[in-house]
Order: structure tokens, then C-alpha cells, then sequence
């Protein structure tokens, strides 16, 4: 089957989730049989999420091909169990980049450069390539922002041009529905406004997602297909739900699988989410409830805490608990306060385990030690993610091998004991102004030492896991660590640089230089994570 083509816009309001509802119609087309894969494309100059805050745009994805892309695209993954290239992140910043360049090398012979025709013509062959490389049945658009602003016309215009060229397309439009609560009722004035500036593009949405507080009424919907000129049995509701993977649930409930392969002339299919009900079973019914804590610094954004910075932890966390039939309570503790008071480290003691999950630069890191020292010392499980297994070097290389120096030299360039460095390669490149070529990025093979935890965890002498860091474990001090009991169980296959550090006589204390949450799926947690959550449950 020819790929077909679903568009998901934006209505009203951003942060709608509209990234959630696209992940959710790919899950709902694979309960009926069909192959779907998603994009998302972001109308911001960037070229990608690389150098984005955390704290204003949310978690930076990493693809197993490398490449630092929207959070969506972990969405994506998760609910559809695939996995999903750097190319399915289009950037405004990439098209202008490639269109510009052609036009320096004189590929356009002379004519006229201009957005309508070269820069929509790039937006349709970056889409046409991911169907073409996947071979999916449906291919999942989300334009990113909302409709009526500025920067996504041009994607919106391609994704008309391919309707208006005979590609099978679908339009399906996210909008809010806000409820007063004076007057008590939703109100679908906004929505009907989105849906206008929508047509006055030329895209007629063939279904509306209304994002509501509560379930939308017949009513409303009858009210907005009048206005919107669709009808009413295309009205879906997505109200505020507890749990994201109720969503393909929910859009099952309404049967809104068959009516997009309807619209597509396709037969009407039965569902197999047997799997899917399984796992959400086990999240709504679990036998106890764990404290999880995770010490961050990416929470603050004026006078609001985003806890989108670390969405990937939170989701491997939920997939490890299902697996277990337990309940996560994650709190966030925010490691700026232990440097000021590190009499604060005593509410750790209240946590089953606690997370140290990735970060960049010197805030916060203090408190960070302070509290990894404090787990170590008191046999709480210990989780640390890329740089929370550095900082594990660190205050094990500070307290345990007294190396009272010993630091990052992404913090102090100039301490006696850099137990955390540039590797020489790395220090080469740097000297070449390459900085950029330093990252470790994207899938990359780890070998696991027999005999260790790391071992009987994966039950493999290899694994594939995901990369984003820097700086390394100095190999110049890895037998002083090890001889002081810090055992290195995961390398890179020739040995020369330490990927997994743990305690072998602790309940459960182990760091990863990769990040073990981008390979957690609903129905197969990270096996890291799962160990993790099994010490806390019996903590």
C-alpha cells in the first residue's frame, strides 16, 4: 500500500499535546494492523533541539542515528515501538539551510529563489523521504506551533500543495476547547476561530480533536461541525486524562481508527489492544506505591516547574513500574537546596531510590555530590544518568579514594585530579576548534562485563543504548576507583572508554554514560530501569 498521509495541526493554544494525540492515532492504526511512522516539524530557525534550553523547549530526544531532535519524537517511539530517525525532525532552519546552499552552488540555474516554489518543494521531499525510507502504510505529520502564527505558513502551505497534487492525505486538526467556570459549560468559540484561519489557507480539516477539561457533549459537537464544516461523528475527544497511554484507549472507545480508514477508502478493521489494555491495567492497579526522587536542575522557568525537562525518565520510570505492579510517587528535588542546607539531605531518606538524571554545567552540582554521597552511604538505591554517573566518580573519587580535588574539568579546568575529562582525541579536536565533534551522540555498542550487576541485568555481554555527553571517565584513574571498590561493568567494545559504573555491595547503585530512558517502550521497559524499580520495592 502507497503511503498515506495524516497532518496534525494546532489550534487556540500551544502545549496542547498534540504530540500525544499523533502517537496515539499511529497506536490505534497498529492495534488494526497497519504500519505508521510519525514527524515532527518545528518551525524555529534552529537547525535541531541541540541547543535548546530544556527548561523552555523540554527534553532534548536522542535518535539511535544521532540526532538531537523535539520530545515529540520520544512520544513517537514510545507508542508506536519503533524507531524513528533524525530525518523525521524538520526544522524551518534546515530548509532554509539547504535552500540556500543550492542556491550559492547555482543549482536553481539562475531563477528567482523564493518560498513558494523552493522552500515548500524541500518541506514535501523531506516528508516524501521518511515514507519513502519507511515504507509505512501511514506517515504522521505534526506541524508544530499553532495555527495563525507566522513562522509554520510554509508547512502548512506544502501539506496543501500535497493534497491539491492527488497525495492521499488527511488533515486532522488539534483545538482547545476552554470551560468557564461561571458559566459552566465548554465553550467552542475558539475552536471555530482556529478551524476559520485554518481554511483561509486552504486546508480543510477532516477531523477536529477537541482538548478539553471533560468529555465533549453532543452538543458542542454538533455545534462545531455546523460551524467547521465537518461532521459531527468527525468531532473526537481528547479530555485531560490521568495517564497519556489512555489516549489510543480512548480514541478506540470512539472508533476513530475505522473512520480514518474510511476516509481513506479502506475497509473497516477489528483491534487487537489486548497488549496495550494489559499494560495500562497494571499502571491503574498496581499492588504498592514506591517514592521515587529525582535531583534535577532543569525545572525553573520563571515562577513554574517544567518537569518536561526529564519526560523520557518519567516515562521509563511509569514502563518499569507497570512491569513491576507498582506505583511511582516522584517528587522533584531540586539540588540548588542541598548547597544551601545540606540538613535538607535528611528528607532522602524517605525515597525507595533517587535519580540523578543527565544535565550540563556547574549549577547545582554540588548539591548533586552532596546527595549521591548520602545515598551511597546509607544503601538507598542509586540511579545515575550520564552526568549522574560522573558525578558518582566524582564524590566516590572525593570521599572513598580521598582525592579531595577531584572534579569535571567541565567545571575546574585546573583541578589536580580531573577523574572526568576530555579523552586525547577529544583534546585534539578541540585544539582544532572542532568542539562540536566532541559529542558523543546517538546508538552505540556497550560491552558488559561478565560477573557484575551490569551482567545480570541485560543477561548479555552487549547492548545498544543511546549517547549524548562530552567528557569521560579519565582512564588514568580507573584502577585507583576500582581498587577502592568502583566497579566499571560496561565499556566500549575495545575497553578503552567506561560506560556503566556501579557498587557491587550496594542494594542498588549504578550510573550509565548513556541514557538508558530513550530504549524504555510501555511494553518492554529498560532493563536498567526495571532493576532500579525492583530495589525500591523492596527497600
Amino acid at each position: 500500500m502507497h503511503s498515506k498521509f495524516i497532518f496534525i495541526t494546532g489550534g487556540v493554544i500551544s502545549g496542547l499535546g498534540k504530540g500525544i494525540s499523533t502517537a496515539s492515532i499511529g497506536r490505534v492504526l497498529k492495534f488494526k494492523g497497519f504500519s505508521s511512522t510519525a514527524m515532527k516539524i518545528d518551525p524555529y530557525i534552529n537547525f535541531d533541539a541541540g541547543t535548546l534550553r530544556p527548561s523552555e523547549h523540554g527534553e532534548v530526544w536522542v535518535t539511535e542515528d544521532g540526532g538531537e531532535t523535539d520530545q515529540d519524537l520520544g512520544n513517537y517511539e514510545r507508542f508506536l515501538d519503533t524507531t524513528i530517525s533524525r530525518r523525521h525532525n524538520v526544522t524551518s532552519g534546515q530548509i532554509f539551510s539547504v535552500v540556500v546552499e543550492r542556491e550559492r552552488k547555482g543549482e536553481y540555474l539562475g531563477k528567482t529563489v523564493q518560498p513558494i516554489p523552493h522552500l515548500t518543494d524541500e518541506i514535501k521531499n523531506r516528508i516524501y523521504e521518511v515514507a519513502k525510507n519507511t515504507k509505512s502504510d501511514f506517515v504522521l505529520i505534526e506541524i508544530g506551533g499553532v495555527v495563525g502564527d507566522y513562522e509554520n505558513i510554509l508547512f502548512l502551505e506544502a501539506a496543501r500543495q500535497m493534497k491539491l497534487e492527488g497525495e492521499n492525505v488527511l488533515f486532522v486538526h488539534v483545538a482547545y476547547l476552554p470551560f468557564l467556570s461561571s458559566l459552566g459549560e465548554l465553550k467552542s468559540k475558539p475552536v471555530q476561530h482556529s478551524t476559520k484561519e485554518l481554511l483561509s489557507l486552504g486546508i480543510q480539516p477532516d477531523f477536529i480533536i477537541c482538548r478539553s477539561d471533560h468529555m465533549i457533549d453532543n452538543v458542542r459537537k454538533e455545534k462545531i461541525a455546523m460551524f467547521c464544516n465537518v461532521s459531527a461523528e468527525s468531532i473526537i475527544s481528547n479530555p485531560n486524562i490521568e495517564n497519556i497511554y489512555d489516549l489510543p484507549l480512548l480514541f478506540e472507545k470512539q472508533d476513530f481508527g475505522n473512520k480514518i480508514l474510511k476516509k481513506f477508502s479502506i475497509e473497516p478493521k477489528d483491534s487487537d489492544s489486548s497488549l496495550w489494555e494489559t499494560f495500562i491495567n497494571s499502571l491503574k492497579n498496581p499492588e504498592k506505591s514506591i517514592k521515587i526522587g529525582i535531583v534535577g536542575k532543569y525545572f525553573d522557568i520563571g515562577d513554574y516547574k517544567l518537569p518536561d525537562s526529564y519526560v523520557s525518565v518519567i516515562e521509563a520510570i511509569k514502563h518499569a513500574c507497570a512491569e513491576n505492579a507498582v506505583k511511582p510517587e516522584i517528587s522533584w528535588l531540586d539540588s540548588k537546596e542541598y548547597e544551601k542546607g545540606p540538613s535538607k539531605l535528611d528528607e532522602l531518606k524517605y525515597f525507595n531510590g533517587v535519580i540523578v538524571p543527565g544535565g550540563f554545567g556547574s549549577s547545582g552540582v554540588e548539591g548533586k555530590i552532596l546527595a549521591i554521597r548520602y545515598l551511597r552511604e546509607n544503601n538507598i538505591p542509586y540511579l545515575g544518568l550520564c552526568y549522574g554517573l560522573q558525578l558518582a566518580v566524582i564524590e566516590f573519587a572525593r570521599n572513598v579514594c580521598k582525592l579531595e580535588d577531584a572534579n569535571t574539568t567541565e567545571i575546574s579546568n585546573d583541578c589536580k585530579n580531573p577523574v572526568i575529562d576530555f579523552l586525547p582525541w577529544q583534546k585534539k579536536i578541540i585544539q582544532e576548534n572542532k568542539y562540536g565533534a566532541t559529542m558523543r551522540l546517538g546508538g552505540q555498542i556497550v560491552k558488559i562485563k561478565n560477573n557484575t550487576k551490569a551482567f545480570n541485568i541485560y543477561r548479555k555481554d552487549s547492548v545498544v543504548e543511546r549517547f549524548r555527553h562530552r567528557y569521560e571517565i579519565n582512564p588514568d584513574y580507573v584502577d585507583i576507583l576500582e581498587k577502592h571498590g568502583f566497579i566499571f561493568s560496561g565499556s566500549t567494545p575495545d575497553g578503552s572508554i567506561k560506560q556503566i559504573g556501579e557498587l557491587p555491595t550496594h542494594k542498588f547503585f549504578m550510573g550509565a554514560q548513556f541514557h538508558p530512558e530513550f530504549t524504555s517502550r510501555p511494553l518492554k521497559s529498560n532493563p536498567m530501569f526495571n532493576e532500579f524499580v525492583k530495589a525500591c520495592t523492596t527497600s
